[in-house]
C-alpha cells in the first residue's frame, strides 16, 4: 500500500451513470504525487470519462449521475462548492489544441486576468514563465502579439500546456494530447511531460502503447468501464498479471 503522503487524489468506488447506461464501475485508485500515469484501454472504455470526473467536467452533461469519492489532498472534490478553484487546481489539455482567436500573449494570460491580475509586470512574468515552462518561449517570445492560430498544430498544443501552466495548477489532466500531432510535434511534447512531473502531476489518456510505456510512471488499464489493472509501468507492460492487459498490450484486441 502506497503512503498517504505520496498520493495526490484517492479514488474510492466511483461509479458514473450516463442516463441508465453505467460509464465507471467501482473504481479505486490511488495518484501519485509528480508521477505521470497513464490510462490506457479501448475506445469506449471509460478513461476519457474517468479523467474528466478528476475535474468535474462531466458536470457539464446532463443526466450523468456520479457516486463514490475522489479526493485531492484529502478535500473531497464533489462536496466541494467551488469548481473554478477546482479547475484551476488540476488543468486540463485536451486532445485538439483549443486556443482562442487571440495573440499568443492573450491566450496564456487569459485565465489570470480572469482571477483578477491586471498588472502587466506581472502578467508578462508569468507569461514567459509559462511559455518556458512549456518549452516553446524560444520559438514564439519574438510573436507574442501574433495569432495562436497561426502557429503548427504541435506549437499550438504547446501553447495550450502555457495556458494550464499560468493556472498554476497541482495537477495536469491530458486528453490524447499527441493524438492529432506529427511525430516531431510528438516527440517534444512527451519530452516535456517528463520534465512537467518535476513541478506537477500528470494524468494522461492515451492509445498509443508505446508512448505509455515511455512518458508514464504508472500505468491504469481500463475495460467497459472497470479498472482492470493498475500498476508501475515497467511492470504493466512486462509482466501483467491480468490476461486482459496482457491481450490489449501486446495487440490481441482494442
Amino acid at each position: 500500500m502506497y503512503k498517504l503522503d505520496e498520493n495526490k487524489i484517492e479514488i474510492k468506488d466511483l461509479d458514473l451513470f450516463y442516463g441508465e447506461n453505467q460509464a465507471l464501475k467501482k473504481v479505486d485508485m490511488l495518484i501519485k504525487k509528480n508521477k505521470v500515469t497513464a490510462l490506457i484501454g479501448p475506445s469506449g472504455c471509460g478513461k476519457s470519462t474517468f479523467l474528466r470526473t478528476l475535474n468535474r467536467m462531466n458536470d457539464l452533461i446532463e443526466n450523468v449521475k456520479i457516486e463514490g469519492k475522489i479526493e485531492v489532498d484529502g478535500e473531497d472534490i464533489y462536496q466541494t462548492e467551488d469548481v473554478i478553484d477546482l479547475r484551476t487546481k488540476v488543468g486540463m489539455v485536451f486532445q485538439k489544441p483549443n486556443l482562442f482567436p487571440m495573440s499568443i500573449y492573450d491566450n496564456v494570460a487569459y485565465g489570470p486576468r480572469v482571477h483578477g491580475i491586471r498588472d502587466k509586470k506581472k502578467l508578462d512574468k508569468i507569461v514567459e514563465e509559462s511559455l518556458k515552462g512549456a518549452a516553446i518561449w524560444d520559438e514564439v517570445k519574438d510573436r507574442l502579439k501574433s495569432s495562436a492560430l497561426g502557429l503548427s498544430g504541435g506549437q499550438q498544443q504547446r501553447i495550450c500546456i502555457a495556458r494550464a501552466i499560468a493556472m498554476k495548477p497541482e495537477v495536469i489532466l491530458m486528453d490524447e494530447p499527441t493524438s492529432a500531432l506529427d511525430p516531431i510535434s510528438t516527440a517534444k511534447v512527451e519530452n516535456l511531460i517528463e520534465d512537467l512531473k518535476k513541478d506537477y502531476t500528470i494524468v494522461i489518456v492515451t492509445h498509443n502503447m508505446q508512448q505509455a510505456a515511455r512518458v508514464s510512471d504508472e500505468t491504469a488499464f481500463f475495460l467497459n468501464g472497470e479498472l482492470i489493472e493498475y500498476d508501475d509501468t515497467n511492470v504493466m507492460f512486462n509482466s501483467p498479471k491480468d490476461k486482459r492487459t496482457q491481450d490489449y498490450i501486446t495487440g490481441r484486441f482494442g
